[in-house]
């Protein structure tokens, strides 16, 4: 009898070349992106129902979290003359070309916002620039999804059918956050907004993790599978203690941290799980023998 064939590869080195990203500039990155842009939406939305609390403390949010995204960024490229490069052309099929343009045009018009409101001044010109900040905010917090996806990484790459919905539903539950954090008097459609887009990014998150494939398995090992449990529970904590803290603003503001820390957690965990099928190649070859075999 022949023995079955057993898992090798060369010298047990990987495959696949990881992705050299430091974790804390690119899932920061990922993070402090799909938290700017869903803080313009609700940031709007506030100003156009007559909440200016509210209107002004997510403006302001969202041009802090999408400075501290750039920067990070550039960080992780080494120097700024590297993210200007990738400005020389458009690639619609890149998806890092095209993040890089809405990066560039979304930030302008966030920080004219934010600081129109700050100041007081020209509140119709800011109120246009938050506008046209909102409009480009869904793609903000989108394209990251599709950008890892994008990739050879196996754990994110199979994962394209939800990681947008993951993104999505996260961005919406961290902008939220922020609302009931810092303007929790205004902020009652940020209660709603935490519950549809944390149920989103739970729903979303658990098929990824659950999936019956083999790769789905880097998402239950190690400190991915600790950060992602985590993001789960604080997202789930603040759902809830978003709608009982209508009357108990000290409620609402410790729901709102734990959105923003389920954020957080949510795409570390993300990260770190495809860090963990790029290093090992099983994920690599072991689903490719299975597809040969069938």
């Amino acid at each position: 009898m022949v023995p079955e064939a057993t898992f090798t590869s060369y010298y047990g080195r990987p495959v696949l070349k990881a992705p050299s990203w430091h974790p804390a500039d690119i899932a920061g990155y990922l993070f402090l992106g799909g938290l700017a842009g869903g803080s313009s939406i609700v940031a709007a939305g506030a100003d156009l129902t007559g909440r200016p609390g509210l209107a002004r403390t997510t403006r302001v949010g969202a041009l802090g979290a999408v400075t501290l995204s750039g920067l990070a960024l550039v960080h992780d490229l080494g120097r700024p003359s590297r993210f200007v490069n990738m400005l020389r052309v458009i690639k619609l099929t890149s998806p890092m070309s095209v993040g890089s343009w809405i990066l560039t045009a979304y930030a302008p018009l966030a920080a004219g916002a934010a600081g129109s409101d700050v100041l007081g001044r020209w509140p119709r010109t800011g109120r246009l620039l938050g506008l046209g900040a909102a409009v480009l905010a869904p793609a903000l917090v989108s394209y990251t999804a599709v950008l890892i996806c994008d990739t050879a990484v196996p754990a994110w790459h199979e994962a394209y059918p939800d990681m947008p919905f993951v993104f999505v539903g996260s961005s919406a539950a961290s902008a939220a956050g922020l609302g009931l954090l810092t303007a929790p008097a205004q902020a009652e459609p940020c209660r709603r907004l935490a519950m549809f887009g944390g149920l989103l990014e739970i729903g979303a998150s658990r098929r990824i993790v659950h999936r019956t494939s083999f790769v789905a398995e880097a998402y239950r090992l190690g400190r991915a599978r600790t950060l992602l449990r985590a993001a789960e529970g604080l997202t789930g904590f603040g759902i809830v203690g978003g709608l009982l803290g209508r009357r108990r603003h000290w409620l609402s503001r410790l729901a709102g941290l734990a959105l923003l820390a389920g954020g957080a957690c949510e795409r570390f965990g993300l990260f770190e799980a495809g860090m963990i099928s790029a290093t090992d190649p099983k994920y690599v070859v072991v689903p490719q023998r299975r597809a040969d075999l069938h």
